[in-house]
This record gives structure tokens, sequence and C-alpha cells, in this order.
């Protein structure tokens, strides 16, 4: 990647119409962030602590903890040091890596509940052929697949954002360092990036979100063929948290890159969401009514000396 730019270091403005704010948003932000790391780290320790638990379903489960523990990572910290009072600026390099890596684990993300999404297929669909096709190997090369073409997407999205030279006003209008804040201080006609940019971040959400929704209609309708309402009931159960967690990743999607006009402030509130408050809700949306977790769970924290024995 060619480096253009005079600019050494940018400074981070933060959230649009927060000033005098920053107390506050700080309390209201480690808050979320502390939960989040706490809550994911939970999931991760109940999986792991419980062979029961090594299943297809709470492998790629286990993936999503962790991309949910690296995700908010990306903005949080530096954002909880300026709220504190610290210094607004970062490096040139710190913010090409912010950019890569909010971007590589957000696709990953994405890539990963269309996978979510396939294993469920599989599971409801062909339950009987469920354990042969979705084999270790199988699951292994999904997952490391999820990794490279999210790494190859934020790859070309760094590089189409940073090959512009940055020469002039060096004021991110934002919290952190993302496409559409960069792009408006390149020294350069960017009409042409924009494009290919609203493209190729459009394509890839949609493209996923198609494959998830092309799933979930054969889970439908296999569901439909279900004669018991019962059973209806406990195979919808266990794909109702997955869809609740679409929902709350794709709709930031759409209202941040996928509108023609943006506004800041708008932008910045659904960041947060996405960056803060759905990592945390995650694992309350898959441990709430799934009894195996919550069961396994219990148990990790009282090995641990966390919880009384009664409580197992």
């Amino acid at each position: 990647m060619r480096n253009l730019s005079v600019v050494t270091e940018f400074i981070l403005l933060g959230i649009p119409h927060t000033e005098g704010l920053e107390p506050m948003l700080f309390v209201l932000f480690s808050s979320f962030y502390i939960l989040t790391l706490m809550g994911n780290l939970l999931i991760l320790l109940a999986i792991v602590s419980c062979t029961r638990l090594h299943t297809p379903m709470y492998f790629f489960l286990c993936k999503l903890s962790v991309c949910d523990i690296f995700f908010p990572s990306v903005s949080s910290p530096k954002m909880l040091l300026y709220l504190s009072g610290n210094s607004r600026a970062i490096s040139y390099a710190g913010c090409v890596s912010q950019l890569f890596f909010y971007h590589f684990l957000g696709c990953t993300e994405c890539f990963l509940y269309t996978v979510m999404a396939y294993d469920r297929f599989i599971a409801i669909c062909h339950p009987l052929r469920y354990m042969s096709i979705m084999s270790h190997r199988v699951c292994a090369i999904l997952a490391m697949g999820t990794s490279f073409f999210g790494c190859i997407q934020a790859t070309f999205l760094t590089t189409l954002t940073f090959q512009l030279p940055y020469c002039g006003p060096n004021e991110v209008d934002y919290y952190f360092c993302d496409i559409p804040v960069m792009l408006k201080l390149a020294c350069a006609d960017t009409s042409g990036l924009e494009l290919v940019g609203f493209i190729s971040v459009g394509l890839m959400p949609l493209s996923c979100f198609l494959l998830i929704l092309s799933s979930y209609s054969c889970i439908v309708c296999s569901i439909l063929q279900v004669r018991s309402a019962k059973g209806r009931r406990h195979t919808f159960s266990t794909c109702s948290a997955h869809l609740t967690a679409i929902l709350l990743v794709y709709m930031p999607v759409v209202l941040i890159y996928l509108r023609p006009t943006s506004s800041p402030w708008m932008d910045a509130t659904v960041q947060v969401m996405n960056n803060l408050v759905t990592p945390m809700l995650n694992p309350l949306i898959y441990s709430l009514r799934n009894q195996e977790v919550k069961s396994s769970l219990r148990k990790a924290l009282h090995r641990l000396g966390f919880l009384p024995e009664q409580l197992e």
C-alpha cells in the first residue's frame, strides 16, 4: 500500500453533538464494553467446559463469541481513552488498523452468520445426515473460510480507502476511522471510489443475507411439515436466537452504508449500537432460552467456586 499522505495522524472528534457529555458517555460505554467481554467469555467458558456442547452449532457460536470480544475492542478502548480526557489523536497506522480490523471482524461475522444458518438448515432438514455432513473437517474449513474471505474483503476496502492522498484537514468527524468519514478527508476525487465501496460493502452483506434467507425458507417449509405444535415450537426455538442476532447485525449495516444520504449523529448512534450493544446482547440471545448452555455455565462456575453447590 503506497502512502502518498503528508498527514501523520488524525484527530477523532467523537460522536457529534455530545459535547459536555463525556463523563456520562464514559460510564455508559465502559459498562457496555465490560458486560460484552464478560458475557462472551462466559459463553466460551460454558461451551469449552462441557463436552456435550462440543457440536458444530456451539463450535460456530464459540467463534462468534471470539469475534464479539474483538469487534468492539477495535474502537472502544481509544474512544474510552479520549472520553476520560486523554488525547484524541490517532496515528496514520492506527487509523489504517482500525479500519482494517473493523471490516475484517464485521465481514467475518457476516460470513459466520451465513454458515450458522447453513448448519441449522442441515440439522433441521437433513437430521439423519447431520453429523456426516457437518464433520469436524467441514466445520474447520467453514470457520477458516469465514476469516479468510473476511480478510480479503477488509484488505480490499482498506486499500481502496488509504491509497488516496490525505494532505489537508486531519479531523475525523467520528469516534473511529471508518470509510465514509475518511473519504471526506481525502485530497482527491472520491466519487468513483465511493461507488465501488458502496457496491462492495453492499454486495457482501446482501449475498450473505440471500443465502441466509434461502436456508430459512427451507427450514420454515420443514417446520410446517412437523405435525405436532410442540415439535414445531421446539424446532423453531433452535433458530429464533440466530434470527434475532441476524436482525441486530444487518439493520445497522443498511442504516450506515446503504443509505443515499448520511447523518453523522445518526450514523454514530447506530454504529455504537452495532459495536457495543449487539455484541453485549448476543450472549443473552443465545443463552436465555438455552437450558444446555445455562446448565453448563452453572456447573463451570460452581467448579470455579463462584456459585454455591445448591445452585448447580
